[in-house]
């Protein structure tokens, strides 16, 4: 992805995101014990390039991206950019994807939310903090057919 290069204002995502590239993703690849992928965006006013360690919830070569915010009441900023801007990389471990978001809902985005509570159990304490229904995208390869 070309542009511009932003890091995270958050000091734990920006060390995190450096550390996982800088190794090919064999070290930094683990949040609280569990696999994390680091997504790479661009910026929904910004423009520029964006990149944020999420949970790893991979099911046939296809990933999801839980906007939960720890349960916070308001969307995290990575959601707002992938709805500006859909294509997206996601590197789990030395490989990398190029993808477009979509948004789940319905049927589709219960059968992945339960895949999602099943790579990181704490996402169903999340949706319980909050009165918001948690976000739930999509990465889907490029040239993909569901």
């Amino acid at each position: 992805m070309d542009g511009e290069y932003a890091p995270s204002t958050s000091e734990r995502s920006r060390q995190q995101v450096a550390e996982f590239e800088a190794s090919g993703g064999t070290r930094a690849n683990t949040l609280r014990g569990y696999p994390i992928v680091v997504v790479t965006m661009r910026g929904a006013r910004s423009g520029k390039i964006r990149k944020v360690p999420l949970m790893r919830v991979e099911h046939d070569g296809r990933y999801l991206a839980v906007a939960s915010l720890g349960g916070a009441p308001r969307h995290p900023q990575w959601y707002h950019n992938l709805r500006a801007h859909p294509r997206a990389e996601v590197q789990d471990g030395a490989d990398v994807v190029e993808t477009t978001a979509r948004e789940l809902d319905g049927e589709e985005r219960a059968r992945w939310w339960v895949r999602a509570v099943a790579a990181f159990p704490d996402y169903a304490a999340y949706q319980r903090r909050t009165e918001r229904l948690i976000p739930v995208l999509l990465l889907e390869p490029v040239g993909h057919r569901g």
